[in-house]
């Protein structure tokens, strides 16, 4: 059985990734592909506890580095236990963030250094790295009203930063795309619901027919 394929979805806050990764998975398991979802932090209950205390809002001390460590941690977990058995099984495996969230948010904005974060990170994923990442970007302030507006959306601490902070993971994003062109594809995420799984579905199928 030939090695699955390991797609990240990734992008500010607000982004929609969340709703728009349902989608791609439906719209996947329609064309015939196997499909495992999951997501970071979290996806099993020892990464979901270690999401509990991240996002906690009470937290609002949590050293820059712990953050980083945490999330490393969270991650090794996830993929011990769901992402590699899936690519093994052969399995599509969408996933809601992944390492490029850390060198965006830890690395970047947080000013601990993205060749740093990415160390921290190389002991806990052992070189396994995306064959492909959607990046779905939106202005900062327009994905923060977003969230402020959803009523389903419950705010976490990242959702509590000013926006100086969520520029900077734009920012830090695009670092990252600059470094790894090959593996992403921008999807406008400030599009209508339709424009957005259009312009998805399209590069997707692309990608995964190369």
């Amino acid at each position: 059985m030939s090695r699955g394929m390991f797609i990240t979805i990734e992008g500010p806050e607000g982004a929609g990734k969340t709703t728009i990764i349902k989608y791609i998975a439906e719209f996947l398991q329609e064309n015939g592909f196997d499909v495992a979802v999951t997501r970071e932090p979290g996806g099993v209950p020892i990464s979901e506890q270690i999401r509990q205390v991240i996002l906690n809002k009470d937290n609002t001390t949590m050293d820059g580095r712990t953050e980083a460590l945490l999330y490393a941690a969270a991650r090794r977990q996830h993929l011990v236990e769901v992402v590699i058995p899936a690519l093994e099984k052969g399995q599509i495996v969408l996933c809601d963030r992944f390492i490029d969230s850390s060198l965006a948010y830890q690395g970047f904005a947080r000013g601990l250094g993205m060749d740093e974060v990415f160390k921290i990170n190389q002991f806990a994923i052992e070189n396994l790295m995306p064959d492909l990442t959607l990046f779905f970007d939106i202005e900062p302030a327009e994905g923060l009203q977003r969230i402020r507006m959803s009523k389903s959306r419950e705010m976490n601490r990242l959702d509590l930063e000013e926006l100086d902070f969520h520029q900077k993971v734009r920012e830090g994003y695009f670092k990252v795309i600059d470094q790894s062109k090959e593996r992403f594809c921008i999807i406008d995420a400030s599009q209508d619901l339709a424009g957005v799984l259009s312009q998805t579905k399209n590069k997707l199928l692309e990608r995964i027919k190369k």
